[in-house]
């Protein structure tokens, strides 16, 4: 069975967000992520973390929450100063919080200025914070009109036109079947480059569970290849996040 991870962002929102990392461990899980989390001061969430034996999965820069703002900074030309200083407070957040990944979001922009902008500050980052894990995500256009990462192909390239040890892909199920419409031959062709997984079914982002894609297929494909990493539940429960975590104890 992988090993999964709960998003704290989407899942457990009924309660407040430092009650859900005590649900979230009486569930079953392990690890967590949270989005956007610097509106939370970084010792409640460590304190969180600790006492119900959880790990940090992953975090997002920038921050702080992007809502009704810019998707990201790392590929927007003119903007590379802000990107740093914006990198800087994450990966703060990131080492206090103990985070294993930090996915930096390229933000709304196109073209071949963007894609070098982007090249050059993840570089900067990779080599900024060699012992911090980086990871890349390709988002669709419905989801993030605009997004400049929305290709898989182009996620590889980057990825290894960079070639850095601790700069790899984030892949999210639900993406890659908007993209693609081939999640399980979209994984195949990343997973060499791949150190963090998200899931959610087709075509309501909800549980992974019955719909478009094959999650117990997925799931058993995962485990034939030794895949070591999180697989997150990063997904809209359909009723409350407890009612639907049928999926969990069938993975």
């Amino acid at each position: 069975m992988p090993k999964f991870c709960a998003n704290l962002t989407w899942l457990f929102t009924e309660l407040d967000f430092l009650d859900r990392f005590a649900v979230a461990k009486d569930a079953g899980f392990d690890a967590v992520e949270v989005l956007f989390p610097y509106d939370v001061n970084a010792q409640e969430i460590v304190d969180a973390l600790r006492r119900n034996d959880l790990q940090l999965a992953l975090i997002n820069c920038p921050p702080p929450n992007y809502t009704g703002g810019p998707q990201g900074f790392a590929a927007i030309p003119g903007l590379e100063e802000r990107f740093k200083k914006d990198f800087g407070r994450a990966l703060r957040y990131a080492q206090t919080l103990g985070a294993r990944h930090l996915h930096i979001m390229a933000g709304v922009a196109e073209g071949a200025a963007a894609k070098e902008t982007f090249i050059n500050n993840l570089r900067w980052a990779a080599a900024e914070a060699p012992a911090q894990s980086l990871t890349i995500e390709p988002i669709n256009n419905d989801t993030m009109p605009g997004y400049f990462l929305n290709d898989f192909d182009l996620g590889r390239e980057i990825v290894t036109t960079i070639d850095a040890p601790n700069l790899r892909l984030q892949f999210d199920t639900f993406h890659a079947a908007r993209i693609t419409g081939d999640v399980l031959g979209t994984w195949e062709a990343m997973r060499d480059i791949t150190a963090h997984v998200q899931v959610a079914q087709m075509p309501d982002r909800g549980e992974p569970d019955q719909g478009e894609i094959d999650y117990p297929a997925f799931f058993a494909l995962l485990d034939a290849q030794g895949y070591a990493g999180w697989v997150s539940g990063e997904y809209k429960p359909r009723q409350t996040t407890e009612e639907g975590l049928g999926w969990l104890a069938g993975a």
